[in-house]
């Protein structure tokens, strides 16, 4: 039985919520930063070991696919066996993948460490994550926080990105695996210590949760992770909505990790800028996307999230149509622009996403229903960087790449005018099976 500890009266306590919310953006960011880190190092692996950009750009294609298709598995083993305890293993595997990079020689062992160990590891750390904590600790300002934790996969790229890319131009690219697998490692125990699987655990509910508020019932113990996941996707593909969902988030990935996330540095490179500075400035488009990824929390809360996702899609692929013309050796104001505006935009689409999932899903299903929904934002990703480099290594620039994936974000702001306002009795997914 949980003690119940007497306060005086006119005291207060910050809500346990506000301390796990804390610990896991800590977590997010951290994870944000250990996948970005990938970006800066392609240049750094082709010089010292002669590896082709195909190469490269192919081990990070797969581990954006493996680190996608982690996601809903990853939400069901939190479900089954608690965040906690996958989160703090999940950083383990991080440390491993990205610190035994300092002896490969191969590039096989490129694709297993960075593709398999990075990519399951950091999979796990994903924003199923964040949704999942959002939708247990939270029932006031969720939309919020989710958009807080949606913008630290951008403050992952602000806190690691400009000093991977310096030790990787210095001392060298070792250096930054090195810091990576330090950081992860260090950062377990905290995850162990702070965070909790549900609020009950420590004798409280979620922040603004009603008085009538009951916790949903456990997961039972002889659902498998897999089958819960797999049960959940065969579920939500009756839906309509899960296949428009899951076709934009496949867009939003292609036009972000896989293009921007990967390229961007190695592209601003081919004109001659430096890759500190190309660098700082993907950095600096997640310093925006802080500011834009929180107010798209906030008007999740209150505006109609297709009408959101539509103009984020919208005015995401104009950008990208013009971007190969403001690249240069310098950092020109129409190029700032850019950087400003793409990173009001680089995932604002994530809050109105898990308010749609949770919709027209319900709440004890949106977290690996989301977990679907990221996974192929990721596949998207990883088709992206292979695609992006198989255009640059055949045409010798990005070009092309840069067109495709401004026309895909058209495609993808119409397909979200397509999506019912409420969930539709023939398109509802059927309540779960006894397992």
């Amino acid at each position: 039985m949980t003690a119940v500890v007497e306060r005086p009266p006119g005291t207060r306590r910050l809500h346990r919520a506000w301390l796990v919310a804390l610990v896991t953006l800590g977590a997010l960011i951290a994870a944000a930063g250990f996948r970005s880190s990938t970006g800066a190092l392609l240049e750094p692996l082709e010089e010292d070991f002669g590896w082709s950009r195909a190469t490269t750009s192919g081990a990070v294609s797969l581990n954006l696919v493996v680190y996608g298709l982690t996601a809903p598995f990853a939400a069901a083993l939190m479900e089954r066996f608690g965040v906690r305890r996958v989160v703090g293993w999940s950083l383990v595997l991080v440390a491993a993948g990205s610190g035994l990079t300092l002896v490969m020689t191969q590039a096989w062992q490129l694709w297993l460490l960075w593709g398999f160990a990075v990519g399951i590891g950091t999979g796990a750390l994903a924003l199923v994550f964040g949704a999942v904590v959002a939708n247990r600790w939270f029932v006031s300002h969720r939309g919020v926080v989710v958009g807080v934790f949606s913008a630290a996969s951008s403050t992952g790229q602000l806190v690691f990105l400009p000093t991977i890319a310096h030790l990787a131009d210095g001392p060298g690219w070792r250096y930054a695996a090195g810091l990576v697998a330090a950081f992860a490692l260090l950062l377990a125990p905290l995850v162990a210590w702070v965070v909790r699987d549900q609020p009950a655990d420590v004798g409280t509910t979620p922040y603004g949760a009603p008085a009538d508020w009951t916790p949903p019932p456990p997961v039972t113990a002889s659902a498998s992770a897999a089958r819960l996941a797999v049960r959940t996707l065969r579920e939500a593909a009756r839906s309509r909505v899960f296949w428009i969902l899951f076709a934009t988030f496949w867009i939003c990935g292609w036009s972000t990790n896989g293009l921007i996330g990967t390229h961007f540095i190695p592209a601003a490179h081919d004109h001659g800028m430096p890759e500190t500075t190309s660098a700082s400035l993907l950095a600096l488009i997640g310093v925006f996307d802080i500011v834009g990824t929180i107010a798209s929390g906030w008007l999740t809360d209150r505006v109609d999230s297709r009408y959101l996702l539509f103009g984020y899609y919208f005015f995401r692929g104009l950008s990208l149509l013009v971007v190969h013309a403001l690249l240069g050796p310098t950092v020109e104001p129409s190029l700032f622009v850019f950087v400003v505006f793409y990173g009001l935009d680089w995932v604002a689409t994530v809050p109105p996403t898990v308010a749609l999932c949770r919709q027209h899903f319900g709440a004890e299903k949106a977290g690996v229903v989301f977990g679907w929904v990221f996974a192929s934002h990721m596949v998207g990703a990883g088709v992206a960087a292979a695609y992006a480099g198989w255009i640059r290594q055949g045409l010798g620039d990005y070009l092309v790449a840069w067109l495709t994936a401004g026309g895909l974000c058209l495609v993808a702001a119409g397909l979200c005018l397509t999506l019912p306002r409420h969930s539709q009795p023939s398109e509802a997914p059927a309540r779960p099976s006894s397992p």
